[in-house]
C-alpha cells in the first residue's frame, strides 16, 4: 500500500487526508501550522464539514494518518507528494502562487537525499503554467530531473463546502494532467476507488478545467437570477420556469453550444434574446448578462473578419452562407454580415453552399437577403471547385465532410476554420478562429 504526504491541512487538505486514509493509504499530513498538526496527531479534524470528523478520527485510531511539521521526513517517507496549500487571490485578481512555490521549494529539499521515483500532485487551483514552473523549483533545490526521478501532476478538485466527502467518492471525473505515463499510472491506480471515469489529458487543460467550471457556474447562478427577476415582474414562478428548464436534457443540460466557434445566428436565438432584453427592459429592469451576451456574439464576428483582413489578399471564397449546416436559412447568418462587411471595404467574394438554392429562396428568408445582400446571384456558384481555383482565401463557416481534406487538395491556398472542420490541428496554410 503506498505511502502518500498531504501538504496543507486546511480544507482541502483534510478532506484528502481523510478520504484518501479510507481508502487504505497511509497518510502524513504537512502543514506550518502547529495547532494544525496538533489536531491531526489527535484524531481531530482542521475544519467543520459533513462526515469528515468521523473519519479522521477513525482513520487517526486505525493508525492510517499523522502530521508533522517536517517536510523533509514526510517526502522521505512516502512515494506521492500531493500539494494542497492555499492560492488567494491578489488584490489585482491574480493568484497568489508564493504558497505553492515554496512547497515546490520543501519538496525539493526533501528529494534531495531520495533516490526513489517520486510523484508530485497539485491539487491546488493555479494558473496554467504553473505545473511547469513547479518543476522547475523541484529541480533546481533537489538536484534531480523531471521525469527521471520525479514527475508533476495537475490533479484539480471539484469539492463544494457542505457535501466535500460526497464530492470527493464521486466527482463527475477525476482529471490527471502529466508528461510522465508512470506517474499518470500511480495516480489511476490511487484514485481506483473513486467513483468516476479518469481523464487523462494535457497538462493546461487541467490547469484551467476549474476556472471554466466555476465561471460556468456563476455565470449559471447569474443566469438563473436574472430569469427570477423579469418572472417576479410578470408575476410568474421562476421556480417553475427554471424546473421547466432543466428537465431539457437534449439542448439545455448537455452538451450542445459548448463547442468554441463561431457566431451565432438564425431565426431564433437573435429574436428570442431580442426579446427578453426588451420585456427586460419594458419592466425597467436591468440584466446585465443577458444584455452581454449579443455584445459577445457580434465580438466573435469582428474576430472573424479580423482574420480574414490579416490575410492581406482580396480574393476570399466562403464555403457555407447559411447559419448552420442542414440547411438554407440565411436570417442573422453571422457570415453574411462579415460577407457583407467585406464587400464595403471592397473584397471580392465568392460563395458556395450546397443548401443554398437562390431560386428556392421564399418569404422571410428572401426578404432578409434582398435587404442584406441584394447582389447574391453574382456572388454563389454551384461549383465548390470554382470558388477555391478563383479565391486566395478560403472561409469555411461549418464542418462539413466535403471541406475535410481542401487543406491538403489546396497546399498553396489559405484557409480560415471556423468550425473546426480540420480538428483544430496546426498546418501551414490554416487559421483557426477558437483554436
Amino acid at each position: 500500500m503506498r505511502n502518500i504526504s498531504i501538504f496543507g491541512l486546511g480544507y482541502v487538505g483534510c478532506v484528502s487526508l481523510g478520504c484518501l486514509a479510507k481508502n487504505g493509504y497511509n497518510i502524513i499530513g504537512v502543514d506550518v501550522a502547529q495547532n494544525k498538526v496538533d489536531l491531526i496527531n489527535q484524531g481531530k479534524p482542521t475544519i467543520v464539514e459533513k462526515d469528515i470528523a468521523q473519519i479522521i478520527e477513525e482513520q487517526w485510531k486505525l493508525k492510517k494518518i499523522s502530521a508533522t511539521t517536517d517536510f523533509c521526513l514526510a517526502v522521505k517517507e512516502t512515494e506521492i507528494s500531493i500539494l494542497c496549500v492555499g492560492t488567494p487571490s491578489t488584490e489585482y485578481g491574480h493568484l497568489d502562487l508564493k504558497y505553492i512555490f515554496k512547497t515546490a521549494e520543501e519538496i525539493g529539499l526533501g528529494l534531495k537525499e531520495k533516490n526513489s521515483f517520486h510523484t508530485i500532485v497539485i491539487r491546488s487551483t493555479v494558473m496554467p503554467g504553473t505545473n511547469f514552473k513547479v518543476g522547475e523549483i523541484i529541480e533546481k533545490y533537489s538536484g534531480k530531473k523531471r521525469n527521471v526521478d520525479f514527475a508533476v501532476v495537475s490533479n484539480p478538485e471539484f469539492l463544494r463546502e457542505g457535501t466535500a466527502v460526497e464530492d470527493y467518492y464521486n466527482p463527475s471525473i477525476t482529471v490527471l494532467g502529466c508528461d510522465n505515463e508512470n506517474a499518470l499510472n500511480i495516480m489511476t491506480e490511487v484514485y481506483a476507488k473513486v467513483n468516476a471515469p479518469i481523464e487523462r489529458t494535457e497538462i493546461e487543460v487541467a490547469e484551467i478545467i476549474k476556472y471554466v467550471n466555476n465561471s460556468y457556474h456563476a455565470l449559471k447562478v447569474t443566469f438563473a437570477n436574472e430569469i427570477g427577476n423579469i418572472c417576479k415582474n410578470l408575476h410568474i414562478d421562476s421556480h417553475k420556469v427554471m424546473d421547466l428548464f432543466v428537465k431539457d436534457k437534449q439542448l439545455n443540460i448537455s452538451p450542445y453550444y459548448f463547442k468554441p466557434g463561431f457566431a451565432y445566428g438564425g431565426s431564433c436565438l437573435p429574436k428570442d434574446l431580442k426579446g427578453l432584453k426588451t420585456l427586460a427592459h419594458d419592466h425597467y429592469l436591468t440584466c446585465p448578462l443577458i444584455e452581454s451576451i449579443e455584445k459577445s456574439n457580434q465580438i466573435q464576428k469582428e474576430i472573424a473578419l479580423k482574420l480574414i483582413i490579416e490575410k492581406e489578399k482580396k480574393n476570399i471564397g466562403v464555403l457555407g452562407l447559411s447559419f448552420k449546416k442542414g440547411t438554407d436559412d440565411l436570417r442573422y447568418s453571422p457570415i453574411v454580415e462579415v460577407t457583407e462587411r467585406l464587400l464595403g471595404k471592397g473584397y471580392k467574394i465568392l460563395i458556395y453552399d450546397k443548401n443554398v438554392k437562390l431560386s428556392h429562396l421564399t418569404g422571410t428568408n428572401k426578404e432578409y437577403i434582398d435587404k442584406t445582400i441584394p447582389h447574391l446571384s453574382e456572388l454563389i456558384l454551384n461549383d465548390i471547385k470554382d470558388v477555391i481555383e478563383k479565391s486566395e482565401v478560403i472561409v469555411l463557416t461549418y464542418n462539413s465532410s466535403d471541406f475535410k481534406e481542401l487543406n491538403k487538395l489546396y497546399p498553396h491556398k489559405e484557409f480560415i476554420d471556423l468550425a473546426r472542420v480540420f480538428d483544430g490541428k496546426s498546418k501551414g496554410n490554416v487559421d483557426g478562429i477558437c483554436w
